[in-house]
């Protein structure tokens, strides 16, 4: 089963093995690409490398400025662990950790005009500052995802999709709505696509699929059963299968054919609800945007159409109220 890039880094890691991250980093424009990087392998770590991960996302200036002792006693863990989890996201040891993250703290004051624009909502924040900081978030969900996105990947999401008689799209929750509006956009340009939320009828929908089918999962934290569940079904009758996560190294990846990634953050109030959900946007918008490319002149004629179809239920102006 195929990995996206950067999904793999215990094995970057090990000494004597081959190693492009260097290569990957330097043609990273976005600002905490390392931050994005541990984010999202946060949950597949073992628990004290895990809170070494934690102290790098809270903050990446201050590891930065950290000595690996300090960051141990900070931890509450050896120095040992540090240089595992340092070789787990893919760089030699401790020293270049460091060096990535103080000039990737520099690219990000410098994005920011070096104001200070933290991601949680205080009690004491105003309603400008609450503003500030849902829309730089929600900014940075859409810009790191971009960012991180396997293109190759993402390539071949699209030819699955183009060559599919049938597509299936699963998510419960937000990621419902994800799947509803990716549904809505493939069945306008004439793609046979359902989307499905209730767990009995995505397992039974999954049933029925047969090889050439591609069937698409959505969750954000890579562990909700009811899509995990009906992916596995998918893949067991022969179609392709398609995970959306932010986790790579998460639960769905195993039942996966092809794992597309987002980068989005989780932060107070907000859990699942909305950057998450842009940035999975985001992903599906790309897949269709794909899709629609490959089938220009069907899709042109299909959007025409349906447009036609729905252009008399706008308001004329001479019924709008006076």
């Amino acid at each position: 089963m195929r990995k996206p890039i950067g999904s793999e880094p215990g094995s970057a890691g090990e000494p004597g093995a081959p190693r492009d991250e260097a290569a990957s980093r330097d043609k990273d424009t976005t600002p905490l690409s390392t931050v994005v990087r541990v984010r999202s392998l946060l949950p597949s770590l073992p628990p004290a490398e895990r809170r070494v991960a934690q102290r790098v996302i809270d903050d990446p200036e201050g590891v930065a400025n950290s000595t690996i002792t300090e960051l141990a006693q900070t931890c509450g863990t050896s120095e040992t662990t540090v240089i595992r989890f340092c070789r787990a996201i893919g760089f030699h040891g401790y020293p270049e950790l460091r060096l990535t993250l103080a000039t990737e703290a520099g690219r990000a004051q410098s994005a920011t005009g070096g104001r200070v624009i933290g991601s949680d909502i205080s009690p004491d924040d105003s309603l400008e500052q609450i503003v500030e900081k849902v829309t730089f978030a929600d900014a940075r969900a859409v810009e790191e995802t971009a960012a991180q996105l396997d293109i190759k990947m993402l390539e071949q999401v699209v030819d699955a999709v183009v060559a599919a008689d049938r597509v299936d799209v699963y998510g419960v929750g937000a990621s419902a709505f994800v799947a509803a509006d990716f549904q809505q956009k493939l069945h306008r340009i004439g793609q046979v696509c359902s989307a499905w939320s209730d767990a009995h009828i995505m397992l039974t929908s999954a049933a029925v699929l047969k090889s050439g089918d591609v069937a698409i999962g959505i969750s954000h934290t890579g562990a909700t059963v009811e899509t995990i569940d009906a992916l596995e079904v998918a893949k067991s009758v022969g179609a392709k299968t398609v995970a959306l996560t932010n986790f790579p190294k998460s639960p769905i990846a195993e039942v996966a054919d092809l794992i597309l990634t987002t980068a989005a953050r989780e932060t107070t109030f907000r859990s699942g609800a909305t950057a998450s959900r842009l940035a999975q946007l985001t992903v599906v918008d790309c897949v269709f945007v794909g899709v629609a490319q490959r089938t220009y002149g069907p899709t042109r004629k299909a959007l025409e159409a349906t447009f036609e179809a729905v252009r008399g239920r706008t308001v004329r102006p001479d019924r709008r109220r006076r």
